[in-house]
Formats: structure tokens, C-alpha cells, sequence
């Protein structure tokens, strides 16, 4: 499929776009939209319950005509259909890309290597369930006899960012008689912290590694281990006390976790795609089987839209288009998640992961130089904090940052005039970011002269806005889908692999390497630059 794509600066669509951006870049979002008086109802897009206005970008009707045959150019859709139908597009590793199979109703047949996946994905989802309903309901008991009360999830990467994010954006929904937390990173404190509170009779820990052997997370596995036997004593007291998410049975067995209670997932799930794979047990049994079910529709949704609708209406295509647009045209170097809900705290932490893990990458599908930049850095924080901190150098500052706002009609937990001054907020950022304020305009407010430049706003500083109803588990499956494919979206213009991620590797393998000779009972002999080896003997000499 690639072998008839074009290098990405040889596209047709891509030399048009350059002209095109040379003509459109001068130009103010006010004079566009006073040029366009129905853009803002026009430049809309609806799907799954989320609504997108993507009028406030810095795009007229033929640079949304120039994206969408880029896309073309790009075998967009030729390569999303491949990974909607098994075929290996993580051509680094030979994987198929499924983690749309996670979603897929019973009903379904997705083939991998000739065997359908889907019934397989239900096994586990079923077990997951079971399980889940065992812990909620009090029927499971620890090794004392007493209802686990405490979950801990210890993993890291995918196995960390998903379910953190998920339990904060869900917590309305879960049981607030049983209490979460998660480890993931390998400093003391993280487990410390996690369990200073919890009694070892009602803690159940979930050790998510597909091999069992993540570094970071068997170190917290094994700790966590010492801290139960440290009160319970017994050895066969594990096996009530840990559920495992990994293939590894063996391993499994050895750590004395019952491979009963072990659940397992594919080589064609990423980690940072894996929130809805049995990744998800912590979900679950925060939420429940029937709302985790909800999730998954929101997803399967988003995935069938993605696959089906035109372009021209298709959310994620257009997101990633106009992050393609930003980052190869405008020189934007990163894209501000702003969710307008507190319980979605963490969702712009779990896409810095998804986009940046996905499309960090320096060399296309063919192993050649990619000849445009890749893999804006996606941050935020959610509103109103980030307005007093952060928007300052999104409104005056010298970058160019598009922002994506994500709001609510309703609230989950309505009080007073709090809502209604949220989303006017939402509303008010997007609209100043847009049009900002004149010299003139500050003038007319009788500012003094000396003043005026200070109270300046630019504006055309672009945006998109995605409202739905309320959060729920339903939504927050199509958002996370809609990033996802946007993601996929723009890898695919910059035909590189979005599923593979070999950059994490270097830096922990020299760590192995560096942990040996900190550890070393007698002084190592230090092959590394002079800054690594005089770092290695101060700390060994100050440890």
C-alpha cells in the first residue's frame, strides 16, 4: 500500500498547500469571518453525540478542499481500512494495529493471521465482569475473610495513564465505598503514598505487564508484595490479594498470583491504546460492567463513524488535518487540550502519551527521512485553572498554540450560576482568541497611550470547541476515539507508524546498565561520557 504513495513533499496536495498557506497566512480571522458571514454555522461537523465547531481555524473552504485531498494522496482511507480489517500496518513489529477490535460487538468478525479476534476479546470481557461483580458485591474475600475495600492498580505507561484517567473522568460514576489508586512510577513514594492509609486485609492490588517483567512495575509488584506478607505472612494469602493483566502465565504462577484470576490481552493492543482492554479491570470495578459496556459503545461508535463518514464531516479526520495544517504550515510546535470539566483533570496528561508516543518518530514507514515536522506536543490543563496561569502566553504571547476547548451542557454536579460560568468562559477564550483587541479598541476604553501596546490582544490565534450533553462513560469513549484516530489521521499524512515506539527503548537500556554499576559492591569500571561517569560516582559516593 505504501509503495504507490508519494514522498510526503512531492504530494500534489502538499505543493498546493505550501502556495495556498503563503496566500492565507497574512489574513485575520476577522476579516475571514466578515468575508463569511455563515462560516460559523458552515465549518461544523456532529457525530456520536459530539458537536465540532472548527470555524475559529485559520482555513477557508479551499484549504479544507486542499486537507481532504492530501488525505487522498495520503491513502488515508486505504490504510484505515487496513487496520480496521486485521491487516499488519505496524510494520516495525509486523503487528496488526486492533485495538477498534476491543470495541467490536459479538456480533463482529475481525481476522487476524485467518482467526477471528472478536470472540476472544467477549472471553475476556466476560471474565473481566465476573470478576469485577465478585469484588463489588463483597463476595470476593481476602486471605483474613474480610471484603476487599482498597484496588490498587500498579502498572505504568498504558497501564497507568488509561486507567488514572478513566477513574478521574468517571468518578462520579464509581463506587465510593471502595477506594483507587495507582502506581506507576518506580520512586518510593509513589507506593509509599499509595497504600500509608490501607490495611493489607482489604487491598487488592491489579499488576498490569503483559510479560510480567516491566521493570518499573514488577519493582512496585514486588513491594507491594513484601507489604502484604509483611502483615499477612502467609504465601498463599497472594493469591487473594493480586490479580494480574499479562500473558506471561509462568511468571504469573511464580509471583503466586492465580492464573484464574489473570487476564489477558494481544500483541495487536499498544499500550497506549489498551484503556478498554483488560487494561481497563480497575475501571470496571470502579464503574461497574454495565457503564464499562457504555464506554465501549462510545468508542465503537467513533470508531464506525471514522471508518465511514466523508471527510469533510468526519471529526477525527478533520482534527488530525488541522494539526497537520498547524504544525507543517504555520510552524506550531504544540496543541493546548483545555477540557472545561474537572473530572477530565487528567485526560490531557493521558494524550500526551497517545499523540506523542504515537507520532514522535523522525523516519517514515520506509525507514527514509520524514520532510516535514511530526508529533506536536499536545499539554493543558483543564479550565478555568489554566486562565490564570498558562493563557497569557496563548493570548500574547509570540507562538502560535491552536487550543482545543471541550465543554458540556450539562453538569454532572450542578451548583448555581457554576456551569453557566464555565462554559461562558469556553466561549469568551475561544472568541478572544480569535479577535483579540485592536490598538483602536483599547484606545476607545480610554487607556493611556503608554498602556495601549500592553492591552493589546492579536488575536487569530486558531481554535476548535466540542461540546456534548454531560460526561459519561459513553462520551468519554468517543473522545478518547476521537483522538485516537486523529492521531492515526496524521500519521498517515506523514506515512510514518504511529504504533510503534522505539524511542522508549535507549534510555532503559542504559539505565540497566547504569543500575548494576550503582549497585556494584566494588568500584565499576565507567565507560561512559565524563558528565554520566562522574554523575554515577558522586551519587554512589553519596547514596
Amino acid at each position: 500500500m505504501t509503495d504507490r504513495i508519494a514522498p510526503l513533499a512531492s504530494r500534489p496536495a502538499w505543493k498546493a498547500l505550501q502556495q495556498h498557506a503563503d496566500t492565507l497566512r497574512p489574513q485575520h480571522l476577522r476579516d475571514i469571518f466578515q468575508a463569511d458571514p455563515s462560516r460559523g454555522s458552515r465549518f461544523t461537523a456532529q457525530a456520536c453525540g459530539l458537536f465540532l465547531d472548527y470555524s475559529k481555524n485559520r482555513i477557508t473552504d479551499e484549504t479544507l478542499k486542499l486537507l481532504i485531498e492530501l488525505a487522498h494522496q495520503s491513502g488515508l482511507r486505504e490504510r484505515a481500512e487496513a487496520m480496521f480489517t486485521g491487516k499488519k500496518i505496524n510494520t516495525t513489529e509486523n503487528r496488526a494495529v486492533l485495538h477498534v477490535a476491543l470495541r467490536a460487538p459479538r456480533s463482529e468478525s475481525i481476522l487476524v493471521d485467518g482467526e477471528d479476534v472478536v470472540p476472544g476479546v467477549h472471553q475476556v470481557l466476560d471474565k473481566m465482569a465476573a470478576f469485577a461483580e465478585q469484588i463489588r458485591s463483597g463476595a470476593w474475600l481476602g486471605y483474613t475473610g474480610k471484603p476487599i475495600r482498597n484496588i490498587v492498580n500498579i502498572g505504568i505507561g498504558g497501564s497507568d495513564l488509561g486507567p488514572v484517567m478513566a477513574y478521574e473522568a468517571l468518578r462520579h460514576y464509581s463506587r465510593r465505598d471502595l477506594n483507587f489508586r495507582f502506581v506507576s512510577n518506580v520512586d518510593g513514594t509513589d507506593f509509599a503514598e499509595a497504600v500509608r492509609d490501607f490495611h493489607p486485609e482489604e487491598t487488592l492490588f491489579l499488576v498490569a505487564s503483559k510479560t510480567f517483567t516491566t521493570l518499573e512495575t514488577m519493582t512496585n509488584a514486588h513491594s507491594a508484595r513484601a507489604w502484604t506478607l509483611g502483615r499477612l505472612k502467609q504465601t498463599e494469602a497472594i493469591a487473594r490479594h493480586f490479580a494480574a493483566i499479562s500473558t506471561n502465565a509462568e511468571a504469573v504462577t511464580k509471583f503466586g498470583i492465580d492464573t484464574a484470576n489473570m487476564f489477558g490481552f494481544w500483541d495487536w493492543v499498544g499500550g497506549r491504546y489498551s484503556m478498554d482492554s483488560a487494561i481497563g479491570l480497575s475501571t470496571m470495578i470502579a464503574i461497574g460492567p454495565e457503564n464499562f459496556r457504555s464506554l465501549l459503545e462510545g468508542f465503537h461508535a467513533m470508531d464506525v463513524h471514522f471508518r465511514t463518514a466523508p471527510l469533510e464531516k468526519n471529526l477525527p479526520a478533520l482534527l488530525g488535518l488541522l494539526t497537520v495544517w498547524y504544525t507543517n504550515f504555520f510552524h506550531a510546535q504544540t496543541v493546548a487540550i483545555l477540557p472545561y470539566e474537572q473530572y477530565l483533570k487528567r485526560f490531557p496528561a493521558y494524550l500526551q502519551q497517545l499523540t506523542m508516543e504515537s507520532n514522535g518518530k523522525h523516519v517514515t514507514l520506509d525507514g527514509t527521512e520524514v520532510q516535514a515536522d511530526t508529533g506536536p506536543i499536545y499539554w493543558g490543563e483543564p479550565g478555568t485553572n489554566g486562565q490564570h496561569s498558562f493563557y497569557q502566553l496563548i493570548h500574547q504571547g509570540t507562538r502560535l498554540i491552536p487550543c482545543d476547548f471541550i465543554g458540556f451542557y450539562k453538569s454532572i454536579n450542578p451548583l448555581g450560576r457554576h456551569h453557566d460560568m464555565l462554559m461562558a468562559n469556553v466561549f469568551a477564550q475561544a472568541e478572544a482568541l480569535a479577535f483579540g483587541k485592536t490598538a483602536a479598541e483599547v484606545r476607545a476604553e480610554g487607556v493611556p497611550e503608554p498602556l495601549v501596546p500592553h492591552k493589546v490582544f492579536a488575536g487569530n490565534r486558531p481554535s476548535n470547541i466540542l461540546l456534548a450533553e454531560r460526561l459519561t462513560p459513553y462520551t468519554l469513549g468517543t473522545l478518547v476515539a476521537l483522538y485516537e484516530h486523529s492521531v492515526f489521521t496524521q500519521g498517515a499524512i506523514w506515512s510514518i507508524d504511529s504504533f510503534d515506539q522505539w524511542g522508549v527503548e535507549l534510555g532503559k537500556v542504559l539505565a540497566q546498565r547504569i543500575l548494576g554499576e550503582i549497585e556494584s559492591p566494588s568500584e565499576p569500571s565507567l565507560a561512559h561520557d565524563t558528565s554520566t561517569s562522574n554523575l554515577v560516582r558522586l551519587y554512589r559516593s553519596q547514596r
